[in-house]
């Protein structure tokens, strides 16, 4: 690591030239308009600018680099530094003191603009406490307007008139030919020329005389070091993405372009796999892609990690399993394009998974994080998981995880154990349980704070009570099935309606909203279920066709006694289903049920 202090302006230069570039997992950030002229302002005054970060290529791996925004780089350019820190203070300055082209950013309302600098001449040789108001910023056209744009209040169109308002244009303030030529039309005024010299001592020799700190990596500098470095230096707040990271690296993997004749797109592989499984399994996302949910491509490098540190593990050349931050970083790209097919496979499979146990869309989904190790497992062992008793051991697996709530904290050494230990149980066929088995705990009084989708055991007794039989109050000719879900807009709806209670049961009303007066139900079910249980209960009945007595039956599939809702004794309707709530919890995670009073008198 070495530090240098080279001048504004020949940074700059390796800019344009394109011997300073970004790697490309840098997002692309756009400093807004004060800030811009804030950094224009430090630099005239010659204020300390803050150490930049860069990198020297030749290393390994290499990343495949890209210009600053603005720089018109040659095709094939090879940068000598890649910029890791400080990439928006360079290209704002860049756009704005070198680039003949107003500069891309964002007014204070976010919208977005091009604009022009000057700096006020007059102002600029007072006070330096008064530096940011003679900064100014004009539209791409050189004019500002008011009334609507009736009225032009300042022109700058051309050279006489910059001069005649003494504001002096930056984007080319290091061109010592345009510098010259403005200076002659500025004093052609004799009166100017006092100014001018000012000017000239105050500010611009501060600028052409500026340095910029920069610290030089070198480039035996490791990847992870590097994506250490990034992350702790990085003064736009943006943490980078091993994602990102790795989408750099194999874009400049050199043997892959020597036997391709082209750069592998990490991006574009991921988006197809992504395509595919959503279109199968909502349960994963939007197909259409946008902000990145439901499986994400953390979750999809984690299982190949997975994968194929559990294979280097049987063959001798590891200690351990992992997916750990550098795991990711250290995956060979040979690596990642043998493995990705199966695991993304392995998720298909997953996704099947998930709709036998009710569960259909991301919104439904207890834990993203789960399914990890689960696809991992299924991509190592394949069609054991189809085997006898495998399907109701990963199931109690699954369930012990959501209910227990197993998958809420640091879960990087969970997904090594829950691999390594799941296989064995499938595979052996003994009484050792996984972990996330043996500790899975469901407490009865945890019924009563189940109150929102941010709980994981929330949405997996919601998915429980669809698995196990629930039929629709409205839709009632045979249990709710997954397509239906999203096809008759069900969701969590209350039994009881909270109104009700608080008038009916005030001491009780901090009950309404748990999970045990909820049930899943149809929106068009919903629709009718307004007044006291028992008046609604008539109209579904009559909505439904159905004759009283069956209609009760389809009621009990909810896990429901019917009798307290025709009552309205809310107590003992509470008291019945958290019980049977209980039971089904216990089933699913292979559990002994014990039972206390969960609610209060």
């Amino acid at each position: 690591m070495a530090l240098d202090n080279p001048d504004l302006k020949d940074v700059l230069k390796e800019v344009a030239s394109g011997a300073l570039q970004l790697p490309d997992f840098q997002r692309d950030w756009k400093w807004d308009d004060e800030r811009i002229r804030a950094l224009i302002a430090t630099v005239t005054l010659k204020y300390p600018l803050g150490v930049v970060m860069s990198l020297h290529t030749g290393g390994t791996p290499q990343f495949k680099a890209r210009p600053l925004q603005g720089a018109e780089v040659c095709e094939g350019a090879t940068p000598d530094l890649l910029l890791l820190d400080g990439q928006q203070r360079l290209t704002s300055l860049f756009q704005a003191l070198h680039q003949d082209r107003p500069v891309e950013t964002r007014d204070s309302r976010g919208k977005d603009m091009k604009a022009w600098y000057y700096v006020d001449i007059a102002k600029a040789v007072g006070s330096p406490a008064d530096r940011d108001e003679a900064i100014l910023s004009v539209p791409e056209e050189r004019t500002l307007k008011r009334d609507f744009a009736r009225k032009v209040v300042l022109d700058l169109s051309t050279t006489e008139r910059e001069c005649a308002t003494g504001l002096f244009p930056l984007n080319f303030v290091f061109d010592t030919h345009r510098v010259g030529a403005w200076q002659q039309e500025f004093v052609r005024d004799p009166g100017n020329w006092p100014l001018w010299m000012k000017f000239q001592d105050q500010v611009l020799n501060n600028v052409l005389s500026f340095d910029v700190p920069m610290i030089k990596l070198a480039s035996t500098t490791t990847t992870d070091a590097v994506c250490a470095v990034f992350e702790r230096v990085n003064t736009g707040g943006m943490l980078l993405n091993v994602f990102e990271l790795l989408t750099a690296t194999y874009a400049g993997n050199q043997d892959y372009v020597v036997q391709r004749g082209d750069y592998y797109r990490l991006p574009d592989e991921w988006k197809q796999i992504k395509y595919v499984l959503t279109t199968a399994y909502p349960v994963f996302g939007r197909p259409e892609g946008g902000p990145e949910e439901g499986l994400s491509s953390s979750d999809f490098l984690q299982a190949i990690s997975l994968v194929r540190t559990w294979e280097a593990k049987q063959a001798g050349t590891v200690t351990s399993v992992s997916c750990k931050r550098r795991d990711l970083l250290n995956l060979p790209l040979a690596d990642f394009i043998r493995l990705a097919p199966r695991v993304a496979g392995a998720f298909a499979w997953v996704g099947g998974f998930l709709e036998r146990q009710s569960i259909v869309r991301t919104s439904d989904l207890p834990y993203r994080t789960q399914l990890v190790p689960l696809a991992a497992v299924r991509a190592l062992i394949g069609d054991e998981t189809d085997a006898p008793g495998a399907d109701e051991r990963i199931a109690q697996w699954y369930w012990c995880g959501v209910l227990g709530e197993m998958y809420g904290g640091s879960l990087e050494t969970r997904f090594t154990r829950d691999t390594e230990q799941l296989i064995d149980w499938i595979r052996s066929g003994n009484s050792v349980v996984p972990d996330t088995v043996a500790e899975a705990a469901f407490l009865d009084d945890r019924l009563n704070t189940l109150t929102t989708r941010n709980s994981a055991a929330y949405k997996g007794i919601y998915a429980l009570l669809i698995k196990q039989g629930a039929v629709d109050w409205y839709f009632t000719d045979r249990p709710l099935a997954p397509g239906q879900l999203i096809e008759h807009a069900v969701d969590v709806r209350l039994i009881f309606p909270k109104a009700w209670i608080t008038k009916n049961e005030p001491s009780r009303a901090k009950y309404a909203d748990s999970i045990v007066n909820k049930t899943p139900l149809s929106l068009r079910a919903s629709k009718s279920m307004s007044g006291p249980p028992s008046t609604y209960l008539k109209t579904l009945s009559l909505e439904s066709g159905m004759r009283p007595a069956w209609f009760e039956d389809v009621v009990a599939t909810h896990l429901v006694d019917v009798s307290t809702l025709r009552e309205g004794d809310f107590v003992r309707f509470y008291e019945n289903r958290a019980k049977q709530l209980l039971d089904l919890v216990m089933a699913a995670m292979g559990k002994r049920t014990v039972f206390r009073d969960s609610m209060e008198s």
